[in-house]
């Protein structure tokens, strides 16, 4: 079996963070005029697993690559901005990542599993990981192409994190990407990293399951 990827950690502890944000954020914008959106990615109550456990379990069973993480990030960020109304809360995470880590192994990785097998990884049926999926990619625009550039800017973020344990300084910039009605990475500046680079094929299509 595989070592668990760092990134496994580091996102999770960023993901933690930004639910618990969001969801204080939500209670405190109760009755407010900004009431939140429920999708097909929201269950009716959170799941029993948390995020790092859950994301444990896609590594296990997906055997997609570690860099289908820090694409799945992107694409969570990318959706976030483009309906900036839905949070991510504990919720809606779930559904999220599994969706998101399945696109990105689709458009990333030469070998993946099809719906019905991510469908049991995630805890869903397989009716509801092909609606997600078709939500997932609408809601995207079908944008899921990243640049070296771009995915370097991710991988900085999160290294970031590694590098300073968790510190909380270094999640200001990748929680405002992911909180609710926040902005997103666009304007930040990669550090010039080589290592990952010939993960990031530079696709024009998306592959269907």
């Amino acid at each position: 079996m595989c070592e668990r990827p760092r990134v496994i950690s580091v996102l999770s502890s960023l993901l933690d963070r930004v639910v618990a944000r969001n969801e204080t954020q939500i209670l405190a914008h109760n009755h407010s005029s900004c009431p939140q959106k429920m999708t097909v990615f929201h269950g009716f109550k959170a799941p029993n697993i948390s995020i790092e456990k859950y994301l444990e379990r896609i590594f296990k069973y997906a055997n997609c690559s570690p860099s289908c993480f820090v694409v799945a990030y992107a694409y969570i960020d990318r959706f976030i901005r483009q309906q900036p109304g839905i949070p991510i809360t504990s919720l809606n995470v779930h559904r999220l990542l599994i969706t998101s880590v399945m696109v990105a192994a689709k458009f990333l990785d030469d070998a993946y599993y099809n719906n019905a097998y991510y469908a049991k990884v995630g805890g869903v049926t397989t009716a509801e990981m092909n609606r997600l999926e078709i939500e997932f990619l609408f809601r995207l625009d079908f944008r899921l192409q990243l640049t070296v550039r771009v995915f370097e800017s991710y991988c900085s973020h999160l290294e970031r994190e590694v590098s300073l344990e968790g510190g909380a300084p270094s999640y200001q910039v990748e929680e405002r990407s992911l909180q609710w009605a926040a902005c997103g990475l666009d304007g930040a500046n990669p550090q010039d990293k080589s290592h990952e680079k010939q993960r990031v094929s530079l696709l024009c299509s998306y592959g269907g399951s």
